[in-house]
């Protein structure tokens, strides 16, 4: 098991670094030329900029049984497909059960965006308290993953124990 970041503006790297740490985790950050990044611990591949340069690296890297951390819903949806995990910033993971509706809600968000009678809001600012969610499921995600053998699909789980997504 291998742990694969999102790095750009990821506000989590740190957290997820020093949990992988103590389970001897090998994590890499991956960014585009246009942010520097530094870590003791992880590996840092840095992409060409260009669009979508970074998701493709991290998806081609990535295989069943990694964890991939983003708040990108189309790169979770192709880790999922991989067979690996996929987390969300928030500590929300991301399901073959929940990724349909966030995909769509994506979409209709985008459309929202376009339209000149739709203003949205960005998001919250990052509380203590969401580092602290973000942390316990990260670490719930990791032990699961530990204690799940390599048979089937990466991300069969119980909804009475997931961080589903809203629910």
């Amino acid at each position: 098991m291998r742990i694969f970041i999102d790095a750009d503006a990821c506000p989590v790297t740190r957290i997820a670094e020093r949990i992988a740490q103590k389970d001897h985790i090998p994590v890499t950050l991956l960014c585009d030329s246009n942010h520097a990044l530094s870590s003791e611990y992880s590996t840092i591949k840095i992409i060409d900029a260009g669009a979508d340069a970074v998701d493709i690296a991290l998806i081609n890297l990535c295989q069943r049984g990694d964890i991939v951390v983003t708040q990108d819903y189309g790169v979770a949806a192709l880790a999922l497909g991989k067979g690996a995990r996929a987390i969300h910033q928030s500590g929300r993971w991301y399901t073959d059960e929940n990724m349909d509706r966030l995909l769509m809600e994506r979409h209709l968000a985008k459309k929202a965006r376009r339209s000149a009678k739709h203003h949205l809001k960005g998001p919250a600012k990052r509380t203590e308290e969401d580092d602290r969610r973000f942390a316990e499921s990260f670490e719930r995600m990791i032990q699961e993953a530990i204690g799940t053998t390599t048979e089937g699909h990466g991300t069969n789980m119980t909804r009475s124990t997931d961080p589903i997504w809203g629910e």
